[in-house]
């Protein structure tokens, strides 16, 4: 696995766009704060924020803990944080080969429609062919007309036919447990 703060295939995991003063660089530990600002952001933005546990501190500690469990991207325009990307590896076993899933893509609402969340999701493409990836994947709600506009421009194309599944809160624990 990489060393703390460095991704797969990480360097700087963009340089800065020709039109705006932006930077993508990997997130440290002093971004927690930032990023779990952003996640309550987006938790809001997708009506879900009675589902947003996340705080400065979990995020310090899974998305900084050694190993990380996740990787993280911060999208900045001059001195501010303008969004964010967080990614974790999968495997595809069809193409026996490692993925990225990006869990999160959120840029905020002043800085929006300014080619910054094109340049983030860029930025993981990098990470992933670095990598050797066989994919990049990611979910987006279907009422998003924006950020589907911006995916199927970039040639990601929706996979029809799967019906995501999951099991949270006490029904995980339920589960494992159960004879």
């Amino acid at each position: 696995m990489p060393a703390p703060g460095n991704a797969p295939g990480s360097s700087p995991a963009s340089g800065p766009s020709r039109a705006l003063d932006l930077h993508i660089r990997q997130a440290t530990p002093d971004d927690s704060a930032d990023i779990a600002g952003m996640i309550r952001e987006l938790a809001v933005f997708e009506k879900l924020e009675d589902q947003c546990l996340a705080t400065p501190e979990s995020i310090r500690e899974s998305v900084f803990a050694e190993p990380p469990v996740a990787y993280a991207l911060i999208a900045q325009l001059g001195q501010d944080v303008a969004g964010f990307a967080l990614y974790f590896l999968s495997y595809s076993t069809f193409l026996a080969k490692p993925g990225v899933y990006l869990e999160d893509l959120y840029v905020r609402a002043p800085y929006r429609r300014q080619g910054v969340g094109k340049t983030l999701l860029r930025a993981v493409a990098k990470q992933a062919v670095a990598m050797d990836a066989g994919r990049l994947e990611w979910a987006v709600l279907d009422w998003n007309q924006n950020a589907i506009d911006l995916y199927r421009a970039v040639g990601a194309e929706p996979q029809g036919g799967w019906t995501t599944m999951r099991l949270t809160g006490q029904a995980l624990p339920d589960f494992a447990q159960a004879d």
